[in-house]
């Protein structure tokens, strides 16, 4: 099965998520043809806006952590960070090589694609899914969507790309964090995170509307103007924050490799969604 679908819409470029049956969680395979799906819509002249979608009854239900895709003793082409294969490492040096290239230093890269992107989001956007979400501009979400991180369920402070405080603000990242709660698309909506709900049949209709708009604008305008925001977003502290984030992360797993079975303290698909 190909993990990514690619189609134009107009001037509208549609990048899929194509892991159903798994809620699209996300492995490298898939990390990797994201980038792919999306520089090829970044290199072509007639793509204005670019929209990030999951098929299925859901966005993403977050990293892979257990089927039977799970890649994480394989090696992709390399292309977010200058650094060794993860393979040829040990301990937390094969974890920190690995998440620094296919979660953070990807999302960054993706962050910072210079046209519009919106995520159109349906059911579960959980942990790793989140931050696909998050990496866009906007994101429109049906009425049956919720929004959730529970990895502080391992004993680790959130997802690799740590966008909490400055996508809801630190209050209510720390009530998302702390209690694991899925939070609702309108309540989403009220505190910021998301752009527009509307219900389950009119998410295609809503988000392709915008983006036929904002194709309206001018290419090098929108280009300016997005990294404008993400650079003031960057001078209220994010990018030194998320590094600073990633180091806790790593240490929370290196914890968990110590006193319990794993790195995620024994937990997987099955026990975190018991848990929540």
């Amino acid at each position: 099965m190909t993990v990514v679908l690619y189609e134009k819409r107009q001037r509208t470029a549609i990048v899929t998520m194509n892991r159903p049956e798994y809620r699209n969680a996300q492995n490298s395979a898939m990390t990797y043809a994201l980038d792919e799906a999306f520089a090829r819509a970044i290199d072509d002249d007639e793509i204005a806006v670019i929209v990030l979608a999951g098929s299925g009854d859901h966005f993403s239900a977050g990293h892979d952590i257990g089927t039977p895709g799970r890649d994480v003793d394989q090696s992709f082409d390399r292309k977010a960070v200058m650094w060794w294969d993860h393979t040829t490492a040990a301990g937390a040096d094969r974890r920190m090589s690995r998440e620094m290239e296919v979660y953070l230093s990807m999302c960054r890269r993706w962050r910072d694609m210079p046209k519009p992107t919106i995520a159109m989001v349906q059911g579960a956007c959980i942990a790793g899914g989140l931050m696909l979400a998050w990496i866009c501009d906007l994101i429109v979400a049906a009425e049956d969507a919720f929004f959730s991180d529970p990895v502080v369920r391992m004993g680790i402070p959130g997802v690799e790309y740590f966008a909490h405080p400055w996508i809801v603000g630190p209050r209510f990242a720390k009530e998302m964090l702390f209690t694991g709660d899925r939070v609702p698309a309108q309540r989403a909506y009220e505190v910021g995170m998301v752009n527009r709900v509307v219900p389950r049949d009119q998410l295609a209709e809503e988000t392709f509307g915008i983006a036929e708009r904002i194709a309206k604008m001018p290419r090098f305008g929108l280009a300016l103007t997005k990294r404008a925001v993400n650079l003031c977003e960057d001078q209220m502290g994010m990018r030194n924050g998320m590094d600073s984030v990633f180091g806790l992360h790593h240490v929370g797993h290196s914890h968990n490799a110590e006193v319990s079975p794993d790195s995620l303290a024994g937990m997987d698909a099955r026990s975190m969604k018991a848990s929540s």
